[in-house]
């Protein structure tokens, strides 16, 4: 009798059902399209705002709510595992920094806080497959955190670019220098933000083009 082979297709079958697993955990571009993700009013000073408040270097997630004004009310950054791209994973990453930073609105009956989702990555602008579980990610984490589901935006050597939206601009890039946030229109606002880096004033996105 021969032995040893059952435990390599158990191996094989186990690596293509989990491979299988994160491909299902993942969207596509059109698909995000077809979702009815909020547009931003003003992509361009969201991206500075964020970029200057967080400094994000490449495989850096910055997770932002705004308010129904586009205002920053809290926004949190961390590094991505070196792991296999999995929308499971993003998503609990995702949802545990929503949770530092804000609480929930489950309560309500329909979210009026919206999540955007800054990445900044290497390689140049177009969808990848990492792009898609980030994106399957923050839309649970949306849901599971009562908010609405924004923008997926990225951040390469050639720009930002909104995903499923066409927009996009060539500054701020991974390599650039942020902005001071003096740089950027601050407005008072009763209630603090809060940010993982323990920022204390609103963002009203006005950033100096």
């Amino acid at each position: 009798m021969t032995f040893g082979f059952a435990p390599s297709a158990a191996t094989s079958m186990s690596a293509s059902a989990d491979s299988a697993n994160r491909l299902a955990r993942m969207l596509e571009p059109a698909e995000w399209a077809e979702a009815g993700i909020p547009l931003l009013r003003s992509p361009r000073e969201v991206v500075s705002g964020l970029h200057s408040r967080h400094r994000p270097a490449p495989a850096t997630a910055v997770i932002a709510v705004l308010d129904h004004e586009e205002r920053l009310a809290a926004s949190a950054s961390f590094a991505r595992r070196s792991t296999a791209a999995d929308g499971w994973e993003f998503r609990n990453a995702l949802l545990a920094h929503l949770r530092r930073v804000i609480p929930h609105d489950l309560r309500r009956r329909t979210p009026v806080r919206t999540a955007v989702l800054l990445y900044c990555r290497e390689g140049d602008g177009p969808w990848t497959e990492e792009d898609g579980a980030w994106m399957w990610g923050l839309r649970d984490a949306c849901t599971l955190h009562g908010l609405r589901c924004g923008a997926y935006i990225t951040l390469t050597r050639g720009g930002w670019q909104v995903l499923g939206d066409g927009r996009g601009g060539r500054s701020p890039h991974s390599m650039s220098r942020p902005s001071a946030l003096a740089d950027v229109s601050l407005d008072q606002d009763p209630a603090p933000l809060r940010t993982g880096g323990g920022a204390s004033q609103a963002l009203r996105h006005t950033a100096a083009r």
